[in-house]
Protein backbone atom coordinates (compact mmCIF):
# COMPACT_ATOMS: atom_id res chain seq x y z
CA UNK A 1 0.00 0.00 0.00
CA UNK A 2 1.21 3.47 -0.77
CA UNK A 3 1.46 6.25 1.76
CA UNK A 4 0.24 9.77 1.10
CA UNK A 5 1.35 12.52 3.48
CA UNK A 6 -0.87 15.60 3.37
CA UNK A 7 0.60 18.92 4.44
CA UNK A 8 -1.18 22.07 5.52
CA UNK A 9 2.02 24.06 5.10
CA UNK A 10 2.31 24.87 8.80
CA UNK A 11 5.89 25.53 9.86
CA UNK A 12 5.43 23.13 12.78
CA UNK A 13 5.11 20.14 10.46
CA UNK A 14 8.83 20.18 9.62
CA UNK A 15 9.94 21.27 13.10
CA UNK A 16 8.00 18.57 14.95
CA UNK A 17 8.02 16.01 12.14
CA UNK A 18 4.37 15.31 11.36
CA UNK A 19 1.80 15.62 8.58
CA UNK A 20 -1.62 17.24 8.79
CA UNK A 21 -2.98 13.92 7.59
CA UNK A 22 -1.73 10.55 6.38
CA UNK A 23 -3.54 8.16 4.05
CA UNK A 24 -2.54 4.53 3.70
CA UNK A 25 -4.88 2.48 1.58
CA UNK A 26 -8.41 3.48 2.53
CA UNK A 27 -7.48 4.74 6.02
CA UNK A 28 -6.91 8.42 6.79
CA UNK A 29 -5.68 9.84 10.08
CA UNK A 30 -5.83 13.60 10.61
CA UNK A 31 -3.45 15.04 13.21
CA UNK A 32 -4.52 17.24 16.07
CA UNK A 33 -5.80 20.40 14.41
CA UNK A 34 -6.19 23.82 15.96
CA UNK A 35 -7.60 27.08 14.58
CA UNK A 36 -4.15 28.21 13.43
CA UNK A 37 -4.14 29.61 9.88
CA UNK A 38 -0.97 31.02 8.30
CA UNK A 39 0.68 31.17 11.72
CA UNK A 40 -2.14 33.15 13.33
CA UNK A 41 -4.76 31.82 15.73
CA UNK A 42 -8.31 32.44 14.54
CA UNK A 43 -11.25 33.02 16.89
CA UNK A 44 -9.24 34.08 19.93
CA UNK A 45 -11.25 33.58 23.09
CA UNK A 46 -14.13 31.87 21.24
CA UNK A 47 -14.55 28.10 21.64
CA UNK A 48 -17.21 27.85 18.94
CA UNK A 49 -15.17 29.84 16.38
CA UNK A 50 -11.98 27.88 17.05
CA UNK A 51 -13.87 24.61 16.67
CA UNK A 52 -15.35 25.74 13.33
CA UNK A 53 -11.92 26.76 11.96
CA UNK A 54 -10.31 23.53 13.18
CA UNK A 55 -13.01 21.52 11.43
CA UNK A 56 -12.62 23.55 8.23
CA UNK A 57 -8.89 22.70 8.20
CA UNK A 58 -9.70 19.03 8.82
CA UNK A 59 -12.23 19.11 5.99
CA UNK A 60 -9.60 20.41 3.57
CA UNK A 61 -7.14 17.70 4.63
CA UNK A 62 -9.81 15.02 4.15
CA UNK A 63 -10.55 16.39 0.69
CA UNK A 64 -6.87 16.28 -0.29
CA UNK A 65 -6.85 12.64 0.83
CA UNK A 66 -9.91 11.82 -1.28
CA UNK A 67 -12.34 11.62 1.64
CA UNK A 68 -15.39 13.53 2.86
CA UNK A 69 -17.11 14.12 6.18
CA UNK A 70 -19.20 10.98 5.64
CA UNK A 71 -16.01 8.88 5.73
CA UNK A 72 -15.12 10.04 9.26
CA UNK A 73 -15.55 7.25 11.78
CA UNK A 74 -13.98 8.92 14.85
CA UNK A 75 -13.11 12.33 16.21
CA UNK A 76 -11.18 13.25 19.32
CA UNK A 77 -11.83 16.69 20.75
CA UNK A 78 -9.36 18.22 23.18
CA UNK A 79 -10.76 21.22 25.04
CA UNK A 80 -9.03 23.64 27.40
CA UNK A 81 -12.00 24.10 29.75
CA UNK A 82 -14.88 21.61 29.81
CA UNK A 83 -17.28 24.32 30.94
CA UNK A 84 -17.43 25.31 27.25
CA UNK A 85 -18.32 21.83 25.96
CA UNK A 86 -21.69 22.95 24.57
CA UNK A 87 -20.10 25.59 22.28
CA UNK A 88 -17.64 23.01 20.97
CA UNK A 89 -20.34 20.36 20.70
CA UNK A 90 -22.60 22.71 18.73
CA UNK A 91 -19.92 23.36 16.09
CA UNK A 92 -19.06 19.64 15.91
CA UNK A 93 -22.74 18.73 15.63
CA UNK A 94 -23.28 21.13 12.72
CA UNK A 95 -21.04 18.90 10.62
CA UNK A 96 -21.43 15.51 12.27
CA UNK A 97 -25.02 15.65 13.58
CA UNK A 98 -26.27 13.12 11.01
CA UNK A 99 -23.00 11.25 10.45
CA UNK A 100 -22.45 10.56 14.16
CA UNK A 101 -18.86 9.27 14.30
CA UNK A 102 -17.53 7.87 17.53
CA UNK A 103 -16.03 10.74 19.52
CA UNK A 104 -14.35 11.76 22.74
CA UNK A 105 -14.11 15.17 24.40
CA UNK A 106 -11.24 15.50 26.84
CA UNK A 107 -10.09 18.49 28.90
CA UNK A 108 -6.36 19.12 28.49
CA UNK A 109 -3.70 21.77 28.87
CA UNK A 110 -2.80 23.26 25.49
CA UNK A 111 0.67 24.10 24.17
CA UNK A 112 -0.43 27.75 23.78
CA UNK A 113 -2.84 29.24 26.36
CA UNK A 114 -4.86 30.96 23.61
CA UNK A 115 -5.62 27.66 21.87
CA UNK A 116 -8.93 26.46 23.25
CA UNK A 117 -9.70 23.43 21.05
CA UNK A 118 -7.75 20.78 19.14
CA UNK A 119 -9.42 18.06 17.08
CA UNK A 120 -8.23 14.79 15.49
CA UNK A 121 -10.16 12.71 12.98
CA UNK A 122 -10.01 9.18 11.60
CA UNK A 123 -11.66 8.23 8.33
CA UNK A 124 -12.12 5.09 6.27
CA UNK A 125 -13.01 5.32 2.59
CA UNK A 126 -15.29 2.46 1.61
Amino acid sequence: MSRQNISSGAKWEDIVGYSRAVRIGNIIEVSGTTAMLHGELQGKGDYYAQTKVSLEIIGKALGKAGASWEDVIRTRIYIKDMIHWEEVGKAHGEIFGKIKPATSMIQVEMIDPEILVEIEASAVIS
